[in-house]
């Protein structure tokens, strides 16, 4: 076997690690349990419901605002500091 045999198996082998890494991730986001979390999105970076004349995921029109949620993990939500206050489990007014 030579170098560039070697080489190219090596390559193989990585991204074969790489690829079996990457498809046990889906997997293990969906064992770890979430929950909404609102008023936490960027601007058109929420997950869904973002009030009225919006359609979902995307839609809301301002940073932090209150009635736009962000999937989050269980138990982290109110612990989220933004600059407008916490995250809540409850559409907020803001």
């Amino acid at each position: 076997m030579n170098a560039r045999s070697i080489a190219n198996l090596a390559g193989l082998t990585l991204t074969a690690g790489i690829a079996a890494g990457l498809a046990t991730t889906p997997a293990a986001a969906q064992k770890t349990p979430m929950e909404k979390c609102y008023g936490v999105a960027k601007a058109g970076k929420n997950d869904c419901a973002a009030g009225p004349g919006t359609s979902c995921a995307g839609t809301s029109t301002r940073d932090y605002q209150g009635n736009a949620w962000k999937l989050v993990k269980k138990g982290t939500c109110e612990d989220i500091k933004t600059p407008k206050g916490n995250g809540s489990l409850k559409p907020i007014k803001r």
